[in-house]
C-alpha cells in the first residue's frame, strides 16, 4: 500500500461467495491494510442499508432530546459502561481538552442473573433506555437490531483476519463465543470555525483498545487517520453504506506488533452536527490473548505476555476516563484561584 493514500473501500462480498480468487483477493487485500495501518472501508457485507439508516435516525432522535430527559439514564448511574454520557467526559489525546462529543452507551441485554452481571464482566449489564423518547419501543427494538447485525459482521470480520494469518475462518470463535462488545451513539456539536482546535477535538487522537471497531458515519466527515510515514493526517470520506474498520490495541498485541492498531482523531470541521456509531468489539472477557500463529518469527519470544481481554480493556478504560476528570479538576482549581481575592498584608 503506498503512502498517503486513505484507507481503501474493500468490497466484502466475496467473503460470503464461493470465487476462491476473490476471496483470496480480499484477505491479501485486508492483510495489507493490517499490516500498512489497520484500518480499511467495507461495503457489500450483509447489514441492510434501510436498517442503517433506521439506527441512525434513532440516534439523531435521542440527541435531540433535552439534556435532563437524556440525563435520567446517566451512565454513572452504574459501573458497567450503560447510559448516556455528557459532552466532555473522556480524554484520549493528552494535551487535548476533554472531548466535544455525548454518547449513549448499549450492549447486549445482560439481565442482573446473568454470571457476567454477577461476576462484573466488562461492560456487562442491563441497558438504560430512554423513556421520553418518541416511540421508546420502537427505538429499543431498532437499536438492539442493529447490535446484533453488526455483532455478527464483526464476526465475519475476524474470520477474514484469521485466513490474513494463514489459520482457519473459524479461529477466532473462543474470542468471539460469548464475547462483549459496546456500541456508541455518538454527537458531535458544530464546532465553531474560530475555535482552538487543539481544545476542541471531537475526539482526541487515540487507539482504539479492544480487538477490532466497526463504524458507521453519516455524510458529515471529521474522522482522519494517521500516515505514520508521513506523519499526516488522512481524511476518512463517508461513504453510503460503508464500515470503517480498524484494529484495536488488543489485536495488535496478539499480533506482536506485525498488526497496526493506528492513531486516529475526530475533528468536526464542517459546520454541522456529526453523527456516528462506533460498534467496539473486544472479545470474551476470559479470553487469554497471547501471541498468534505466524506473527513472530522462529526462536523470537513474543513481546507481550499473556492477558485477558477484560484486562486490558480494562486499564485503558480507567485511563482515558480519568485523564478527563483530572484535566477537569486541575481546571477548576485554577478557575478558582483566579477567582479568590488577594489578601493583602496590612
Amino acid at each position: 500500500m503506498s503512502a498517503r493514500a486513505s484507507p481503501p473501500v474493500l468490497d466484502f462480498s466475496p467473503f460470503y461467495g464461493e470465487d476462491s480468487a476473490a476471496k483470496a483477493k480480499l484477505v491479501e487485500s485486508i492483510k495489507e491494510c493490517c499490516l500498512y495501518n489497520g484500518f480499511f472501508q467495507i461495503i457489500g457485507h450483509r447489514v441492510p442499508i434501510e436498517l442503517q439508516q433506521a439506527v441512525m435516525r434513532c440516534t439523531k432522535r435521542f440527541f435531540e432530546m433535552p439534556l435532563e430527559q437524556k440525563l435520567e439514564i446517566d451512565k454513572n448511574n452504574n459501573t458497567f459502561n450503560r447510559g448516556y454520557e455528557l459532552l466532555r467526559s473522556q480524554m484520549l489525546e493528552p494535551g487535548t481538552g476533554p472531548e466535544l462529543k455525548e454518547g449513549l452507551y448499549i450492549g447486549e441485554e445482560i439481565p442482573e442473573d446473568h454470571p457476567y452481571f454477577i461476576q462484573r464482566k466488562l461492560n456487562s449489564g442491563p441497558n438504560q433506555w430512554p423513556q421520553m423518547i418518541e416511540d421508546p419501543e420502537e427505538f429499543q427494538r431498532t437499536s438492539m437490531e442493529y447490535y446484533r447485525a453488526v455483532f455478527a459482521l464483526a464476526k465475519d470480520v475476524l474470520g477474514v483476519l484469521a485466513l490474513t494469518l494463514g489459520v482457519h475462518a473459524t479461529y477466532f470463535d473462543p474470542l468471539t463465543d460469548g464475547a462483549v462488545a459496546t456500541m456508541r451513539f455518538l454527537h458531535y456539536p458544530a464546532q465553531p470555525k474560530d475555535a482552538d482546535e487543539k481544545l476542541n477535538r471531537g475526539i482526541g487522537a487515540h487507539t482504539d483498545f479492544g480487538c477490532v471497531t466497526l463504524l458507521l458515519q453519516d455524510e458529515v466527515d471529521g474522522l482522519q487517520v494517521l500516515d505514520v510515514p508521513t506523519g499526516e493526517w488522512l481524511d476518512v470520506q463517508p461513504v453510503p453504506g460503508a464500515y470503517v474498520v480498524n484494529l484495536g490495541n488488543l489485536f495488535m498485541r496478539m499480533a506482536n506488533d506485525k498488526y497496526k492498531s493506528n492513531t486516529h482523531r475526530v475533528i468536526n470541521k464542517s459546520g454541522r452536527e456529526r453523527y456516528s456509531i462506533p460498534f467496539f468489539f473486544s472479545g470474551n472477557p476470559d479470553y487469554l490473548c497471547e501471541c498468534l500463529p505466524n506473527c513472530r518469527k522462529q526462536q523470537e519470544a513474543p513481546k507481550y505476555g499473556p492477558i485477558t481481554v477484560e484486562q486490558a480493556v480494562t486499564a485503558a478504560y480507567k485511563e482515558s476516563y480519568g485523564r478527563a476528570e483530572k484535566y477537569k479538576q486541575e481546571m477548576k482549581v485554577k478557575l478558582e484561584t483566579i477567582a479568590s481575592p488577594v489578601v493583602m498584608a496590612a
